[in-house]
């Protein structure tokens, strides 16, 4: 079963992901960028969904710290947020991001991103291991 780490401050927000995401994946909630970088330690995702307005840490510069590591620079990640303009998710796209849900999200358009993700996810990695055998 594939991980997926939601990362919000906002206790709403990670039982309605939580509901949605935990039949089909091993769903872990954290309430901060620090949970996260401290479960990073055990646990590798395949995605996470990071908020960006966030206390002390905010998903931006998450994601920075994130993709400079290089055990965790593969790691998808989908901004979610409230803020859905276009310098916001400019900023987001720059930083890494392969993704971006407006909050309040859908049920269908969560799982169906993460659904898909973690098909050109697997796509990616399976075109990437051809061209190392060849």
């Amino acid at each position: 079963m594939k991980t997926v780490f939601v990362v919000d401050d906002n206790d709403v927000n990670l039982a309605a992901a939580t509901k949605v995401l935990s039949n089909q994946y091993r769903t872990f909630t954290l309430p901060s960028a620090a949970a996260m970088f401290e479960l990073l330690n055990n646990i590798m995702p395949d995605l996470i969904l990071l908020d960006i307005l966030m206390p002390e840490m905010d998903g931006f510069k998450a994601i920075q710290l994130l993709k400079s590591n290089e055990r965790h620079a593969g790691i998808p990640v989908i901004f979610i947020s409230g803020r859905n303009d276009v310098v916001t998710e400019a900023r987001g796209f720059e930083l890494g991001a392969i993704d971006f849900i407006s909050k309040p999200f859908s049920e269908y358009d969560l799982l169906n991103r993460i659904n898909t993700q973690m098909v050109n996810n697997h796509l990616i990695n399976n075109q990437t291991e051809t061209a190392k055998e060849a």
